[in-house]
């Protein structure tokens, strides 16, 4: 049977992944604390709004709302019995919305962290973390999600045990990590390591995603992508630390700096390109023109990215570049 996200891939083009679904609901007025999963069944329309957005900006991939839908995420707000209904609801919801264009949008199931820490540090044992992200992937997995999307992890352990969760269900599965603690995970892995994990843990493509800023994406999808040239490499940098004004919040990197990001992450090696918290449907346009219209250069090094990119804020320094233009 076909696959839409493989197709894609296959296709050997620049994929353009979707942007934050949280800021959209916030935009929205989902209250602080509350649980965007429950929206899946309270109101579907809504979350397929935000995906219906994400795709007219030109997504090729959108990510059910299901990033908490663990049984450990859910249980917080008491709802820790619904993992099935709200998994299977998320990806009803993203599937009418890429059914309704006539190109090819595949529906990734997201699966977040448990947000609990592992033995020794904390209490989560490694099977019950297994066993809850084994039940949530079957979900995704039963409701005809195309690809299982594991995101913003920190730890080995964690990884491993979401992996492991999603072995049994014959769909490519994607992992990234949050590299956001000078260059590392808050636990201490560097994208290096993930790199040399895709193999391992049979993860058809790995990258980072959220963070500080684009540009400590960016810097890890380069360490990444040179420790393992073979990885299919994914980027969905957040917009930087947002900034309290006004009752809003106020984020650093709009969408005038998307084009820079791309340049800078396809030189990298990243062959998926989205973006996370602090985005909108206008910065994934910008990343969608971009993708289209890509930048005629060589390879990007690490210094070219810092020197571009504030890895703290997220806006490029502006200054010329040499020898490059955009082809057409």
């Amino acid at each position: 049977m076909s696959n839409t996200f493989l197709d894609l891939l296959e296709t050997g083009r620049t994929l353009v992944a979707d942007g934050a679904m949280g800021t959209a609901l916030f935009a929205r007025g989902l209250e602080s604390g509350g649980s965007p999963e429950l929206l899946n069944v309270e109101q579907p329309e809504l979350i397929g709004a935000v995906h219906g957005d994400y795709i007219a900006a030109g997504a090729d991939i959108v990510l059910t709302n299901t990033f908490g839908g663990n049984r450990l995420r859910l249980a917080l707000h008491g709802a820790g019995g619904r993992v099935a209904e709200l998994n299977e609801a998320a990806v009803a919801i993203a599937r009418e919305a890429a059914s309704a264009v006539d190109r090819p949008v595949a529906v990734a199931g997201s699966i977040g962290p448990t947000g609990e820490l592992f033995e020794p540090l904390g209490s989560l044992d490694p099977l019950a973390a297994r066993h809850a992200f084994h039940e949530q992937a079957s979900a995704l997995a039963a409701a005809g999600a195309d690809v299982l999307w594991i995101e913003t992890l920190s730890s080995y352990e964690e990884l491993l045990a979401a992996a492991e969760g999603c072995a049994d269900f014959d769909l490519p599965v994607v992992a990234t990590m949050s590299f956001d603690t000078q260059g590392k995970t808050m636990m201490g892995v560097n994208p290096a390591e993930l790199g040399d994990w895709a193999s391992e843990l049979y993860l058809t493509a790995v990258g980072a995603n959220c963070g500080v800023s684009p540009g400590d994406n960016l810097l890890a999808v380069h360490t990444l992508a040179l420790a393992n040239p073979e990885a299919t490499v994914v980027v969905k940098g957040n917009c930087g630390i947002p900034l309290y004004a006004a009752g809003d919040l106020i984020y650093p990197t709009g969408p005038e700096h998307m084009a820079d990001y791309v340049e800078l992450a396809i030189a990298s090696g990243a062959r998926i390109v989205g973006a996370c918290c602090g985005s909108t449907p206008a910065h994934i346009a910008a990343i969608r023109t971009a993708v289209d219209h890509p930048v005629d250069r060589g390879p990007v090094d690490a210094a070219e990215i810092a020197a571009r990119f504030d890895v703290t804020a997220g806006p490029p320094r502006r200054e010329k570049r040499k020898n490059a233009r955009r082809s057409r």
